[in-house]
C-alpha cells in the first residue's frame, strides 16, 4: 500500500525540473541563432564579456542562456572539422540538442543527470564547465579512468579553446608539478 502511494510521487521532481528548463532551452536556442551571425572572433570575445559581467556581479544563473548558447554555437562552428583525439583522426559532428542543454542545466544546479551510452554526456559537460569557468575559478570534470580523462580533455578541449579557455588533464601517475599545472 505504502509503495503504491510513494510511486505516485516518483518522477515528479524530474518532470518539474524539465518543465522549468524548457523555456530556458528555447531561449538558449534563440540566442544561439543570433550568435550564428557573429564572426569567430566576435564569438570568442563573448568569453571576455561574460567574465567581465561576472566580475561586475552578474550571477552565473542569469548568464546561463548566453553562455550555453556560446558553447552550442562553438560546437556548431566546429562541425565538419577534422580533429585529432588520442592520436586518432575524428570528424566533429556534434551540436547540443535540447535534452543536452537540460542536462547541462541539471549539472550546473548540482543535480544528477542520468544519460544512456551515446546520448552525449561528454558534450553535456561542456556547458556547465564553460559557464562555471567564467567565474575565474578552476573547473573540474571527473571521469572514471585516465583514458577517458585524456580523451575527453582533448576532444572537448577544442570547444573550450575555441572560446578562449585553457584545458588541462590530470593523470594518475603524473608528477606533482604537472598535476598542479593541469
Amino acid at each position: 500500500m505504502i509503495s503504491s502511494i510513494l510511486s505516485l510521487f516518483s518522477g515528479r521532481h524530474y518532470k518539474k525540473f524539465v518543465r522549468k528548463c524548457l523555456p530556458v532551452a528555447a531561449r538558449i536556442n534563440e540566442i544561439e541563432k543570433e550568435y550564428q551571425g557573429l564572426s569567430d572572433e566576435a564569438l570568442r570575445t563573448k568569453t571576455t564579456e561574460f567574465r567581465e559581467r561576472v566580475k561586475n556581479g552578474e550571477t552565473l544563473e542569469k548568464l546561463l542562456p548566453e553562455a550555453f548558447a556560446a558553447v552550442k554555437n562553438a560546437a556548431r562552428r566546429m562541425c565538419g572539422k577534422e580533429l585529432v583525439v588520442s592520436g586518432q583522426p575524428l570528424r566533429w559532428d556534434m551540436v547540443h540538442y535540447d535534452v543536452q542543454l537540460i542536462g547541462g542545466m541539471a549539472l550546473h544546479e548540482r543535480k544528477i543527470a542520468e544519460m544512456a551510452t551515446g546520448e552525449g554526456k561528454t558534450l553535456v559537460a561542456t556547458l556547465p564547465l564553460y559557464l562555471n569557468a567564467l567565474s575565474g575559478r578552476n573547473c573540474h570534470c571527473v571521469t572514471v579512468n585516465d583514458y577517458l580523462a585524456k580523451r575527453d580533455s582533448e576532444w572537448m578541449g577544442y570547444v573550450y579553446q575555441f572560446l578562449g579557455l585553457t584545458v588541462g588533464c590530470i593523470q594518475q601517475q603524473q608528477p606533482p608539478d604537472l598535476r598542479r599545472a593541469a
